[in-house]
């Protein structure tokens, strides 16, 4: 990416006052890794970010928004143009719907859903990051994904500058992913459609649910959350390599026909593998942590090293599901 000069740096903080030059985005990621954005800006309103948005393509600098930082490895030179970072985190409940600012944290829609006796989306207690993110990525936990219960998503398509309202189907929602992958959009509202239940049974999910993410992640340590997407297949060809280093491959992964990226890095033993202070969780082989000042250089070796011995021992290629910022 060309480096920006300082001239056009100046130019876009004279319509963005507040945005700040060189901020380390090690700060503001889950992973606390990330060197410096040339500006980084954050946006509380929408009308605040669809203004930055303009102003930096007016510009013809590039920008890159987040939410809650998790899910994304930013490269340890930063990320040349300007990162925003929407803050709405805005939402409304009216009856059994919910609509979310993009900004708006996922943990806290979901247990403000629980709280008013609303079910269906107990299983977000633990997602980090936000709304937007979770919709982005079609963020799923225990069986439940967000197509499960979006209703529509109100999207600013970059290409055009046009603001659209999505149905559940026009978001072509698949595993880890969706429209707004392939076609570069802003999310900036998702409308989440639940059930009346019962408001105890509803919290004592959320309950149940943090407990088990506690029991199976690791904690105390800095993560974007799963590094590789699960892999799909479509024929048992795709196995054929697999089947030769295993007894037996768990029913359940067959029947849906999606291979847990976890359970094949530990079936290689690659559970605990380090590369400066990256490391491959010991709880969990989807995790990649931060031991403490890990650059991303390091993070992305390792990442590549666990990719590359799966391919050449199990004949499987994973697909990352970190975001990829900066590289």
């Amino acid at each position: 990416m060309q480096k920006l000069t300082d001239e056009r740096i100046k130019a876009l903080q004279l319509v963005l006052p507040e945005a700040r030059r060189d901020e380390l985005m090690s700060a503001h990621t889950s992973m606390k890794i990330g060197g410096p954005a040339r500006l980084y800006l954050i946006v509380s309103t929408r009308a605040d970010l669809l203004n930055a948005i303009e102003a930096a393509k007016s510009h013809k600098i590039s920008f890159y928004v987040f939410g809650g930082g998790s899910n994304m490895l930013v490269s340890d030179d930063g990320y040349e143009g300007i990162m925003l970072q929407f803050a709405d985190r805005s939402y409304k409940i009216d009856g059994t719907s919910i609509r979310a600012a993009g900004g708006a944290l996922t943990g806290v829609v979901a247990r403000a859903a629980a709280e008013a006796g609303l079910t269906g989306f107990e299983w977000g207690a633990g997602i980090p990051g936000t709304i937007g993110g979770a919709t982005y990525g079609n963020s799923g936990s225990f069986g439940w994904e967000m197509k499960d219960a979006v209703a529509n998503v109100e999207a600013l398509k970059i290409s055009t500058n046009a603001i659209i309202n999505y149905s559940n189907a026009e978001c072509r929602f698949g595993y880890r992913d969706s429209r707004f992958k392939r076609d570069p959009h802003v999310i900036l509202s998702t409308t989440l459609e639940l059930r009346t239940g019962d408001r105890e049974g509803a919290l004592k999910k959320v309950a149940e649910i943090m407990e088990k993410r506690k029991a199976s992640q690791p904690q105390g340590y800095f993560s974007a959350g799963c590094l590789f997407k699960n892999f799909e297949y479509e024929d048992e060809s795709a196995l054929e390599k697999l089947q030769t280093q295993v007894e037996e491959i768990p029913e359940a992964m067959l029947k849906q026909k999606r291979i847990s990226a976890g359970w094949l890095i530990d079936l290689l033993g690659l559970k605990g593998t380090k590369i400066g202070n990256a490391q491959i969780s010991p709880i969990h082989g989807n995790f990649l942590v931060n031991l403490g000042n890990a650059r991303a250089q390091d993070a992305m070796a390792l990442s590549s090293l666990v990719k590359m011995k799966i391919r050449d021992e199990l004949g499987i290629m994973l697909e990352d599901e970190v975001q990829l910022v900066g590289w």
